[in-house]
């Protein structure tokens, strides 16, 4: 009988424990926000998920579009490019966030899954390379950064800073930031290039994950969309090469083409959008672009 007792208290104690597990691997995902009534009220609701680039941004228009349209529903989930994308094309998803175009692997997975992805670009953004407000080093050249993160250069004495070790931030690589910086920033465009990261990069699940890092590490470099950096974190001037200008990244910088870490911004769509979502989407690329500029990025017009 004792030994009955036992295993079942055993048994209570593991799948309380199971239980808590759960519930807290639950809690660590990216944060679904919506906006809207309820679902039993809804005409309809949009589900939109991706980018942490744009997250904010997203959330700001469905929260502006809700207070125009309160009938509508709309959820907007982060998690990164790749997530936001596979979640379009698994049809679980009306409108895929990314900070980068799709691939062409995405795009062949889409069309055998019967999709025929539409891309719509909806803002511009410029990637600021960011270190710590003590570290005396303003500007690199594009060749530079590339070489602080394949750890051909290893000292900030080597561009003009301190003796101290640099220490590499990046976000984590379903991201699509990290994945337009590897691109075109480490491998400087060329698409016959296979260079990587350096293995030591920390990788950081989240912007404000990078701009903490920042904060508090004199010897750190990151990167980030512009709209994420804060006044306490100070961002690197950009030269082409050592003989162009080193420009700061801002609004106008980007609009005239003179910063060269910028991009596009999109949303991707199940083929040709319809219904309500057509009408989210025409309401973003018109009246939602006053939001942009306020959450620091560069609008279409």
């Amino acid at each position: 009988m004792g030994e009955a007792v036992s295993k079942y208290l055993c048994y209570l104690v593991v799948g309380t424990l199971l239980f808590c597990l759960a519930w807290m691997l639950a809690g660590c995902g990216p944060q679904r926000h919506s906006f809207g009534a309820d679902a039993s009220g809804a005409t309809e609701t949009i589900e939109n998920k991706g980018s942490d680039t744009l997250v904010n941004l997203a959330l700001a228009w469905a929260e502006t579009y809700i207070e125009l349209h309160p009938e509508m529903r709309i959820s907007v989930t982060g998690g990164g490019s790749g997530t936001g994308i596979a979640a379009m094309i698994n049809g679980t998803v009306n409108i895929a966030n990314a900070s980068r175009a799709m691939k062409p692997e995405e795009i062949a997975a889409a069309e055998a899954n019967g999709i025929s992805p539409v891309e719509f670009v909806v803002a511009r953004d410029a990637i600021a390379v960011v270190v710590h407000p003590s570290n005396p080093v303003g500007g690199l050249t594009l060749q530079q950064i590339s070489d602080i993160y394949t750890r051909r250069i290893t000292n900030w004495s080597q561009v003009g800073g301190e003796n101290r070790p640099i220490v590499l931030l990046s976000r984590e690589s379903n991201s699509g930031t990290y994945v337009y910086f590897l691109e075109n920033v480490i491998r400087l465009g060329d698409k016959r290039s296979d260079l990587l990261f350096s293995q030591d990069t920390l990788l950081m699940p989240s912007s404000e994950g990078i701009s903490a890092e920042v904060r508090q590490n004199p010897n750190a470099i990151g990167y980030d969309g512009l709209g994420y950096v804060t006044p306490d974190q100070k961002m690197v001037a950009v030269a082409r090469d050592p003989s162009g200008s080193y420009v700061l990244p801002s609004v106008d910088t980007v609009n005239d083409g003179s910063y060269p870490v910028s991009r596009p911004l999109y949303m991707y769509t199940a083929g040709e959008p319809t219904g309500q979502i057509k009408v989210y989407l025409d309401w973003i690329l018109s009246e939602g672009q006053a939001l942009v500029l306020e959450l620091g990025f560069v609008p279409l017009r």
